[in-house]
């Protein structure tokens, strides 16, 4: 405590107090820390919990969270916020992502896609809940954004399926009350029993490792009713890598926030007019990230991970 002897307090009660710079620099490692590895019973810090634990370590005599969100946001700090994040584990991880990432770009094998030859990104969208509201939900008005009912009574779920042509923006979905191999082969059939596909030299489509179409045993299956179908397994946890998420993220946004429907069949009806409504102004999405962003990621994340190793 002798330290905070040398604090220059303005006499102006307005003035901000000169705090020293190794003070500054503790209470910025402070807020890097996660607090229940010093036995804090909390997941996060905010300023203010993060002031009175300086207090308490005996940092500073006083001080208040407005001065400690002024350094961080000099830093970028934001102990108060998180994000999910995880480490490819899958072996094969480049490998896997860059054959899907040379798709989007309309290459196989280093040979430039043909004409009759098509890219498909299929997933579910699983657990679509329709929420009947308990009072009417309001439009907005001057002043004010809609206004939804908390209360709901539930009224079932259901999945969307779908597949998304990345090169011609065409969309095919279908609402199914469970997901499994059933009704994903109804979607490929979907697809593949019409033109261009049916005809088509080949058609790859980009899947994950959901149960529904999995491993060798799917590629068998599907290849099996659909010859020319050549399938494109993700690595483990790169779902972010399947073009047909950025639709479902559309459908979230536009169609199932807020969640107001009186019955399953309204939720069927509204993915299905919506589906036909996007397609129309659908165009094929600018996929920026390539193969060389994908070695750039992996060197920053191999990087990260031996910096854990290391701290651990």
């Amino acid at each position: 405590m002798n330290g905070l002897k040398g604090w220059r307090i303005d006499q102006d009660p307005d003035a901000r107090p000169a705090f020293p710079p190794h003070v500054i620099v503790q209470v910025k490692a402070l807020a890097c820390e996660l607090p229940y590895d010093k036995g804090i019973p909390l997941s996060r810090f905010s300023t203010g919990e993060i002031a009175m634990e300086a207090i308490q370590r005996g940092i500073v005599a006083q001080i208040s969270g407005s001065t400690i969100w002024r350094w961080l946001d000099e830093d970028a700090i934001k102990p108060w916020q998180y994000r999910s994040w995880i480490f490819p584990r899958d072996p094969q991880f480049e490998q896997k992502a860059g054959r899907v990432l040379d798709l989007y770009q309309g290459f196989w094998n280093d040979l430039p896609l043909g004409s009759d030859e098509y890219v498909i990104s299929a997933d579910e969208k699983t657990s679509i809940q329709a929420r009947s509201r308990k009072h009417q939900t309001l439009a907005p008005r001057e002043g004010e954004g809609q206004r939804v009912e908390s209360e709901y009574k539930r009224s079932g779920a259901l999945n969307y399926i779908a597949a998304w042509d990345v090169r011609r923006a065409k969309l095919f979905g279908r609402c199914e009350a469970k997901s499994g191999i059933l009704s994903f082969d109804r979607l490929v059939n979907d697809v593949m029993s019409q033109q261009p596909y049916c005809s088509a030299k080949q058609v790859f489509w980009i899947i994950d490792n959901g149960s529904s179409h999995r491993g060798q045993p799917s590629i068998k299956r599907l290849q099996g009713k659909w010859p020319q179908i050549v399938v494109v397994h993700l690595p483990v946890h790169a779902s972010w890598l399947n073009q047909i998420e950025i639709y479902f993220s559309i459908i979230q946004r536009k169609v199932l926030t807020p969640n107001d429907f009186p019955s399953l069949e309204a939720v069927k009806e509204r993915l299905h007019k919506f589906q036909e409504h996007y397609e129309k102004i659908a165009k094929p999405f600018e996929w920026k990230f390539t193969r060389e962003d994908l070695s750039k990621m992996l060197i920053k994340l191999s990087q990260q991970s031996q910096d854990f190793a290391l701290a651990a």
